[in-house]
């Protein structure tokens, strides 16, 4: 095995979070700081984007900004202070969507919040059980919208007993744009959105650009299975 070349190190934590900080003040230049506030705006989704790039827990994710990061972040507040701000400003991470273009693919990633024997103890738990990627989970349905360089042009989620044509209406914020090609599992009975293309397996190989991704998600953001309860927390994660 080739060892790793000492010309190629790691970029330490702290200058990793300063670029990407810097990227995310100019990308939110028009978010003003609320008076009582610790953290700016751009603080709070720099560390939301760190959080989802570590692929840990609330309490793993906390204990490691305090011990990499406090230099940069002097006034970190409380851990359940601090997840809170990020429920609060994840919608800000909508601004690094990518723009849409004339191709495009867009599938399901079944992501596990429950052991299936847990099924039912809990009424206001979001997960749910359903069949997402040719097997049975408990938990919910990711959907990402890719561009044809396979960067997120829309994403959501929702339970996992819910069919794949609820993310219809997001296809059709697109019918002017782009073409969004899709597996069987989107096609509905009725009408389907009309720059939706179905396409049958074997066919269209463009399509697993999606792939791709989903692979990155799992491997990198440990998205395959999560403990999220609520829906919104989720959100944040996936955001």
């Amino acid at each position: 095995m080739t060892k790793p070349s000492s010309l190629h190190q790691p970029l330490p934590a702290k200058d990793f979070t300063i670029e990407l900080f810097c990227r995310v003040d100019d990308a939110l230049l028009d978010q003003k700081k609320p008076a009582l506030s610790q953290l700016h705006p751009s603080e709070v989704v720099t560390l939301g984007l760190l959080y989802a790039l570590r692929g840990q827990g609330y309490r793993a994710f906390y204990r490691w900004v305090q011990k990499e990061l406090r230099p940069l972040f002097p006034r970190l507040p409380e851990q359940s202070r601090l997840f809170r701000l990020l429920r609060q400003y994840h919608h800000l991470a909508e601004r690094f969507m990518a723009h849409a273009t004339a191709l495009g693919v867009c599938d399901t990633l079944g992501i596990e919040l429950l052991h299936p024997i847990r099924e039912g103890r809990c009424e206001w738990h979001f997960a749910r059980k359903g069949k997402c990627n040719h097997r049975w989970i408990v938990g919910a349905k990711f959907f990402v919208l890719l561009n044809q360089w396979g960067q997120i042009v829309r994403w959501n989620c929702c339970s996992a007993n819910i069919h794949d044509t609820v993310f219809h209406c997001v296809i059709e914020d697109f019918e002017e744009k782009m073409v969004v090609l899709a597996d069987t599992g989107f096609k509905a009975k009725d009408d389907n959105p009309t720059n939706l293309k179905i396409c049958k397996r074997g066919t269209w190989n463009e399509r697993m650009l999606v792939e791709t991704a989903f692979s990155l998600f799992e491997g990198i953001l440990n998205l395959k299975k999560q403990d999220h309860r609520l829906k919104p927390n989720l959100a944040t994660r996936l955001a």
